[in-house]
């Protein structure tokens, strides 16, 4: 019997002196062989934990076998009949803590890379269109219509597991381009978007209809929607709606939002910058206010654009940083500076209202609080100033109030968050589901799209009386 290599792949990455000034994707992906390699560490154990660790519940075990053995159309297979954006999963999920944290390897040794190859199978079928002979067959249209709101992972996946069932779905999403959060959040040098693209199609070949440009709430409401032909509405639309900090001088030219920030960079196209004319303004020192993966993306970006130094403040320490362990290392090691146990006091600014400045205080580690990590306290007397020409403020996000305002009877809670059960997405309003951030708030790409086949199963026993 061979004897089990404990030792897990790396994947091979850009040098950080180079990815620093370009926008290309960081992770270069698995070759043929160190995909085999690493498929091969996997035990084939009995319990199959893995797959309960993930939200969508892929068949884990099974893809990685079939890529083992070579069979990489049945390892497509496998993973996309539980999950429609593997390329998206592959890259942007925090795999370290779901199903690589439930592998037995990760007892006592590294577990499967099981991110990299979900990665190295959506790529494979990329690379071969057509290789794959779908044997799926075609359901009997069900003769009812459900209007899936908002095209980001939630929407997608609601939308592609409807159609499989043999609805009639339309997909209406606000901007011009279908993805939300996966095409404005995520830097092509995380998640290109041709990545995304591809898996949009991917959703649209299986008869979903999509509508850009449709602002639900302005164009038409959720009850139209309800009274012009649709038998029930999935609301898919994130969580948009960025979190300030109500602080001196926060209204001062310079000051973004992630959002804008990270919206005009990706969607916008300012990385390219006059190919594309929209313009961002980057200083040459930028501060990103925050510790997640949002802040991560912010900072990366403005180095990339050409400043010349970048702060990230956070008020805890590293260990609490929510941002994953691997972007917290990519920034590093492009040169991004942390300042940790760093909060701001108040912004200042030029006559012309320009930022200039950003005085914080230091922070000391309190008892937890109800997040679990522990609460920052200010230090007397720490005051200081650091000098600024952009600041982002990469706090978080709630759901854009929009439709909850003009949708008679949905209920929402005092965050804005869609009041709707846990495990069938059913809202309090009859005929409507929801799912991924606009109920729980901003989380992950994959629990979005857990939250969204949980709906997409009790839409169709709804559907179907």
């Amino acid at each position: 019997m061979a004897k089990l290599n404990l030792n897990r792949v790396e994947m091979p990455r850009q040098d950080p002196k180079v990815r620093m000034r370009n926008f290309n994707e960081v992770a270069l992906g698995y070759s043929a062989e160190q995909a085999r390699s690493e498929a091969e560490r996997c035990i084939q154990c009995p319990k199959r934990s893995c797959i309960s660790g993930c939200p969508v519940e892929v068949d884990i075990p099974d893809f990685i076998k079939a890529l083992g053995e070579g069979n990489m159309p049945e390892a497509v297979k496998i993973l996309k009949s539980k999950n429609a954006l593997p390329g998206i999963c592959g890259r942007v999920c925090p795999q370290e803590t779901q199903c690589e944290v439930t592998c037995s390897l990760a007892k006592k040794n590294a577990p499967i890379a099981i991110g990299r190859l979900e990665r190295y199978v959506a790529d494979w079928e990329r690379a071969n269109k057509g290789a794959v002979k779908s044997k799926e067959t075609k359901p009997a249209p069900s003769g009812k219509r459900v209007a899936v709101v908002g095209s980001g992972p939630a929407g997608l996946t609601a939308a592609a597991d409807l159609a499989k069932l043999g609805h009639g779905v339309t997909i209406l999403e606000a901007l011009h381009t279908a993805g939300g959060v996966l095409i404005y959040g995520i830097p092509e040098f995380r998640l290109p978007k041709a990545i995304v693209q591809d898996e949009v199609d991917y959703v649209t070949s299986l008869g979903v209809e999509l509508k850009l440009d449709a602002v639900v709430g302005k164009l038409v409401t959720v009850d139209e929607l309800l009274k012009n032909g649709y038998h029930a509405v999935f609301l898919g639309t994130g969580a948009g709606l960025p979190m300030f900090m109500n602080i001196p001088g926060e209204n001062l030219n310079g000051i973004y939002s992630a959002n804008e920030f990270l919206t005009r960079v990706n969607l916008m196209k300012a990385y390219k910058f006059p190919e594309y004319d929209t313009p961002v303004k980057v200083g040459r020192k930028v501060v990103v206010i925050g510790g997640g993966n949002v802040a991560m993306d912010a900072a990366r970006c403005a180095l990339r654009l050409g400043a010349e130094e970048v702060n990230i403040v956070y008020r805890r320490s590293e260990a609490e940083m929510p941002a994953r362990r691997e972007e917290v290392e990519n920034a590093k090691e492009e040169g991004i500076n942390f300042k940790l146990l760093t909060n701001p006091k108040q912004f200042l600014g030029n006559e012309q209202n320009w930022v200039t400045g950003m005085e914080c205080y230091e922070m000391e580690l309190g008892e937890p609080d109800e997040s679990g990590r522990r609460r920052p306290i200010v230090k007397e007397g720490s005051e200081f100033t650091i000098d600024v020409d952009v600041v982002v403020v990469a706090l978080g996000t709630t759901p854009n109030p929009l439709i909850a305002s003009t949708t008679e009877g949905l209920k929402t809670t005092s965050k804005g968050t869609v009041v709707a059960d846990e495990q069938t997405g059913k809202s309090l309003k009859d005929k409507v589901w929801a799912g991924g951030d606009i109920v729980t708030g901003a989380a992950t790409v994959i629990s979005a799209m857990g939250a969204a086949k949980h709906a997409a199963a009790s839409l169709d026993e709804y559907l179907r009386g």
